[in-house]
């Protein structure tokens, strides 16, 4: 293989859990909920798709739907599509909803997996590029350079910034052109069989893995450096 493209969250990345997201955005606003509110109004939040890289919406309200499948093609969908989703659920002040988004964006919102810098690092001293392909509305870059992980990355390919999202193989052939890397010599690896999958029309392999909390898979990336030799 001459290049590995990483999808970010669930693959590279996993965000915080959502009583966490709550929690952070609630101290920034100088509020407080008691702890059983706290607990409720997280889980509310989760299940209404509320927290940009947790769980999907278990419904989408129809008033959501369009702006919900166009949210990774700008930062302004992306915004719409979440703050949508967070005033489903009631919170002790109308900024919240902003600062929950605005706080998802924050690097210390993003744990990486951990074996993700060694499975970078080792790519890096094997002469592979790596390239980084999103689905996402805001600017990724920041969350790497907080972790030290952006030294290891040669693109970011974000959705936003092209206005095309994954499963398109453009995404892909973008990547694959910035790095100079032809499809056939390059993996795509990710969490989402549709969304990722798409980089096979391309003529990439592709190698999914799972979207578990951080601390359930340690070295869920390391098949990775046993697929590029």
């Amino acid at each position: 293989m001459a290049a590995v493209l990483f999808d970010f969250s669930g693959t590279l990345f996993r965000v915080e859990s959502a009583d966490a997201w709550l929690r952070a955005a609630l101290a920034g606003a100088g509020l407080a909920l008691p702890g059983p509110e706290l607990a409720e109004t997280a889980r509310a939040l989760e299940a209404a798709g509320a927290l940009p890289g947790g769980a999907n919406p278990l419904r989408v309200p129809e008033e959501l739907a369009e702006v919900w499948e166009t949210r990774d093609q700008s930062p302004e969908l992306h915004r719409a599509a979440y703050t949508g989703l967070s005033r489903q659920v009631p919170l002790p002040g109308p900024g919240l909803h902003d600062a929950l988004y605005d706080r998802h964006m924050a690097p210390g919102a993003w744990r990486p997996y951990p074996d993700a810098a060694e499975v970078l690092g080792a790519l890096r001293g094997h002469g592979i590029a790596v390239g980084v392909v999103s689905n996402i509305g805001w600017d990724l870059r920041p969350v790497f350079r907080a972790h030290g992980l952006d030294r290891y990355v040669d693109t970011y390919v974000l959705s936003y910034e092209h206005g095309i999202r994954k499963p398109d193989p453009r995404l892909f052939a973008t990547a694959c052109a910035a790095l100079g890397a032809e499809p056939g010599r390059t993996l795509m690896v990710g969490d989402d069989r549709r969304a990722d999958g798409g980089a096979a029309a391309l003529g990439c392999a592709v190698h999914f893995v799972d979207h578990l909390p951080v601390t359930e898979r340690p070295a869920g990336l390391r098949p990775v450096l046993d697929l590029v030799r």
